[in-house]
């Protein structure tokens, strides 16, 4: 199986956005490399842009047109790819042959792709790869602002190629990079000298100017059309004014006669009128312009007028409504309105028939009752029973339970001082002992006391490490530690 030899070949690209060095793959790519190394010491590079960006995917160049069309390569045909089983587009900062539409129809055109691009094997010639920092330069081209094409608004360029270590020592440029720079700054400057001539030709000669020798006998001789010195605008007469006009005539073209220069002369005053000078079509113009205001603010005038009209009549209306209806009430109304008190009346008499009566009914005031008496005399068996169990304590009077009515028929019922209820059903705990204990505290306890406060003690362990400190410098010293090699606790 083949082996990958080493990079044999560098080169460095120039760009607008900083170096970018590229290794090249000499002995498995030879064709591709040199022709690179050959078009970069004649200076075909220099100039030239990145017309293609794909982000996440490449950047390509070596087109001098710009459009992705163009190229040509250093054999003066395209050439035919060289794939190698050992390269493969595994990662960013690969330089490829850009093969067009076919993978032997390589030329001066070459990308530098931005990602892993398995899809390439096999298709374009992978001769070379971007070493070192310069990739990140390669990164900022594939950032850069692109169309809907893929072209960039604003494509980076390629200053010039320069040769770090040409592995060809036998390429023969077939012009040197000075030549062509002296070539385009020829190019240049017949472009310029073409477009200067045809801007001469295009430009109208200026007759007025004095020419002299072969230029004077092609100029043709200028011709003046004289004008008759009359200002009809200044005579007060206009009779006068054709009088003079016919007098005067043109100054050449002495076959003319009088008769036949009058009608020229009225006809031109027709056809012309009186000649004004700039002062009064100034004055004329600024009329016209004060007429129009005028006549807009009179227009804008009316239509107020009008929609103020329009205002207070709508208003009038209104106002007439209103005071109709406030006069003549609907007599639907009294029709439409239900016989008898309404369902709030009803609620409302309700309410004062109860708060009349003293705000609650018989039955009501018999069933609170029923309760009351019911509470006051389980409270009165159970002061019955805490009673009987503290016989010590003078006993207090029995409680006596409240008149209670049932039906609206009043009785009074006493109940004895000593009957007590049982009711098994809510009383669930039977130990009864509890109601005659107290609390006593045993005498002579204080001792105990002051001899637990006194073994009480606050540890802090800073203290104790400080302690240990201690303890260690005077076992350095000898002292066996602090109270005879005791530790506190």
């Amino acid at each position: 199986m083949s082996t990958l030899l080493p990079p044999n070949g560098r080169v460095l690209l120039d760009t607008t956005v900083g170096d970018i060095e590229i290794e090249l793959w000499s002995k498995e790519c030879p064709k591709a490399c040199r022709n690179l190394i050959a078009l970069a010491l004649e200076g075909y590079y220099d100039g030239v842009i990145f017309h293609r960006v794909v982000p996440g995917f490449l950047v390509q160049t070596g087109d001098r047109t710009g459009t992705g069309s163009g190229g040509e390569s250093f054999y003066g045909e395209p050439f035919e790819s060289e794939p190698h089983p050992r390269l493969r587009w595994t990662h960013r900062g690969l330089v490829g042959c850009a093969g067009g539409e076919g993978k032997d129809l390589n030329d001066s055109q070459f990308f530098i792709t931005l990602d892993r691009t398995d899809e390439l094997q096999n298709k374009n010639t992978l001769f070379g790869r971007v070493v070192g920092d310069t990739i990140y330069n390669v990164l900022k081209i594939g950032q850069v602002e692109i169309d809907s094409n893929g072209r960039p608004k604003y494509p980076p360029r390629i200053n010039t190629i320069k040769i770090l270590d040409n592995p060809f020592d036998d390429i023969v440029p077939r012009i040197t990079a000075a030549e062509r720079q002296a070539q385009a700054r020829a190019k240049a400057d017949a472009a310029k000298t073409r477009e200067e001539q045809e801007r001469r030709k295009g430009a109208k000669k200026d007759v007025k100017l004095l020419s002299f020798g072969a230029d004077a006998e092609e100029e043709e001789a200028p011709t003046f059309k004289k004008k008759a010195i009359v200002r009809p605008d200044l005579v007060e007469d206009p009779t006068a004014a054709k009088q003079m006009s016919i007098i005067a005539g043109p100054p050449s073209g002495p076959s003319q006669s009088k008769p036949a220069a009058a009608p020229q002369a009225a006809e031109a005053e027709k056809s012309n009128g009186p000649k004004k000078s700039k002062k009064d079509k100034e004055e004329e113009e600024d009329e016209d312009v004060l007429n129009i205001r005028a006549k807009h603010a009179k227009e804008q005038a009316a239509e107020r007028e009008a929609r103020e009209a329009e205002v207070r009549k709508l208003v009038s209306s209104v106002k007439s409504l209103t005071r109709k209806r406030s006069l003549s009430p609907d007599p639907s109304a009294d029709r439409k309105k239900p016989k008898g008190p309404s369902a709030l009346e009803q609620e409302l008499a309700k309410y004062e028939a109860h708060r009349g009566k003293g705000g609650l009914t018989v039955k009501a005031k018999s069933k609170g009752r029923r309760e009351e008496d019911s509470i006051m005399s389980k409270l009165a068996t159970f002061q019955n029973r805490l009673h009987r169990f503290m016989p010590a304590s003078p006993s207090p009077p029995p409680v006596e339970p409240r008149e209670s009515a049932t039906n609206g028929d009043e009785a009074r019922e006493e109940a004895p001082a000593d009957a007590v209820e049982e009711d098994v059903g809510e009383e669930m705990d039977t130990d009864k002992d509890w109601l005659g204990h107290a609390l006593h505290f045993e005498k002579g306890g204080e001792e105990e006391t002051r001899r637990a406060e006194a073994d009480y003690e606050v540890i802090d362990p800073r203290a104790r490490a400080r302690w240990a400190k201690d303890e260690r410098k005077e076992e350095r010293r000898g002292g066996g530690g602090r109270g005879g090699g005791g530790r506190r606790r």
